[in-house]
């Protein structure tokens, strides 16, 4: 039996989330363990006081996780990240990593952004299964980004179904939305949301549209991996994780401003 360390990454999702779990689950190692603490919000509570009211036990979330010594915080909720605008997604990594007590944190919003960098991204298309408040605010906060936002659209099905339907949409059905709104000029499609199962629908995406996807459960893995240092190639789930490679070791965390 050997005593080998295991790595611990710690998990901050709404309380509807079925998906970011198990997608973090789905790819780890068996020395990487998932550990989540879940932020209270309801089903129809998509609008700004939902968000504001589930942020508020953010910190509560990051003390919880403190005393597990968790490796690393990963906050998974996209809007929950972005909606504030530019600068609140680096102002709540450190609200966690104080939180916490200096345990390291990403966030969904800035692991997208580290993600579209890394694959040379300008040119973006974005579906998810937001409502149009939700898609409006993901486009001003992309473009303060320095992105173009060639075209966002929201699937009509999965933008009705309240913040705990999201996650009941197949992927097959995602495939079938997010590659008709990838346009020919776009460098990236990007797929946003952490409740939606669009990190499944990857790789098929990547057949579909040959282009790179990112998506918010892919590229947090991809963030957190590199900063842990686990560098094994992640396959079936695009290219990012196809590609995850030794670089990863000494992998310097850079904030969305800064890095590749």
């Amino acid at each position: 039996m050997t005593n080998r360390h295991r790595t611990r990454i710690g998990l901050i999702v709404p309380s509807t989330n079925t998906t970011c779990e198990a997608d973090f689950q789905m790819v780890a190692p068996p020395d990487v363990t998932i550990h989540s603490h879940r932020l209270w919000i309801t089903n129809d509570a998509m609008e700004l006081d939902g968000m504001e009211a589930m942020n508020a036990e953010i910190e509560s979330a990051a003390q919880y996780l403190g005393t597990a010594n968790v490796d690393i915080i990963a906050y998974g909720c996209t809007t929950g990240s972005f909606y504030k605008g530019l600068g609140w997604d680096e102002e709540m990594v450190e609200l966690i990593e104080n939180a916490s007590g200096g345990i390291p944190a990403i966030g969904t919003s800035t692991s997208i952004v580290q993600a579209l960098r890394h694959l040379k991204a300008k040119k973006i298309s974005v579906a998810t299964p937001y409502p149009k408040w939700n898609n409006d605010r993901l486009q001003v906060y992309l473009k303060a980004q320095g992105f173009e936002v060639l075209n966002i659209e929201g699937e009509p099905i999965a933008s009705k179904s309240g913040n705990q339907g999201i996650n009941e949409q197949a992927p097959e059905t995602i495939v079938e939305f997010a590659s008709s709104l990838c346009l020919p000029e776009a460098d990236v499609l990007l797929c946003s949301c952490t409740a939606w199962r669009s990190m499944e629908a990857a790789q098929e995406l990547e057949l579909q549209t040959g282009r790179p996807i990112v998506t918010s459960n892919q590229s947090m893995v991809w963030s957190a991996f590199r900063r842990l240092g686990v560098d094994k190639p992640v396959q079936g789930f695009g290219k990012i994780l196809d590609e995850l490679n030794k670089e990863s070791h000494g992998y310097k965390y850079l904030s969305s401003s800064e890095s590749d």
